[in-house]
């Protein structure tokens, strides 16, 4: 059939893809949009893991300060040129990343950073837990995995279902922003700071200690 060029601006407008990119996709799905659209997306993520072992050595130091100035993240994420560096895409992503990690507070970037000894000592806690419903030994082991997996998701940047989006994890966006800026890009490391963590809270009769301390 033949292919509008209205129909390939179109395609062109909701994907960014090029025109002769969408052209090629309207004539292999028979002009239907959405079905077009779907082609794109899949040639995008194909594309995105054949990039993703591309040198990115490029990219931006992102600061987001949340609540006040109660909560601050530092990100790097990498890209394989500074033009590309430079665009708003590629900035709003490291944006959107660093607020993510705001939200969410992630232990580790992916499931290979995790330490072992962590997750072998939260499988142990597991395993106790699950010993005391007195089911099966096969069943057990089923539960343990299942939740020791659960963990890993919801510490694991990558696996996290992103804040903006939870359709999507952040791992799924990176994938889409690869095809999208047609670069590899990768998220390298990241900080969060909460104000008064790891420091003991004040407490309310913190007056009459000091007046009990000095008449002592």
């Amino acid at each position: 059939m033949a292919i509008t060029a209205q129909a390939v601006k179109e395609l062109r407008e909701r994907t960014g893809a090029g025109m002769m990119d969408c052209k090629r996709a309207l004539q292999e799905t028979g002009g239907d949009m959405d079905k077009a659209v779907e082609y794109l997306r899949k040639k995008g993520l194909a594309d995105a893991a054949k990039k993703a072992g591309r040198v990115a050595a490029e990219g931006l130091v992102h600061s987001y300060i949340h609540a006040g100035g109660r909560i601050g993240v530092l990100v790097e994420v990498n890209c394989e040129t500074d033009f590309v560096a430079r665009t708003d895409a590629f900035k709003q992503f490291v944006h959107d990343v660093a607020m993510h990690v705001a939200a969410t507070n992630p232990r580790w970037l992916d499931r290979e950073s995790a330490p072992a000894d962590e997750v072998e000592n939260e499988r142990r806690i597991l395993s106790e837990q699950a010993a005391e419903s007195g089911k099966p030994p096969h069943v057990i082991e089923k539960m343990v995995e299942g939740r020791l997996q659960k963990f890993l998701k919801e510490n694991c940047l990558l696996d996290q279902p992103f804040v903006k989006d939870p359709d999507v994890t952040v791992g799924d966006l990176l994938k889409q922003k690869i095809a999208e800026l047609g670069e590899n890009v990768r998220i390298r490391r990241f900080v969060r700071f909460q104000l008064g963590e790891g420091l003991e809270k004040r407490k309310d009769n913190f007056a009459e200690e000091v007046a009990a301390q000095a008449g002592a």
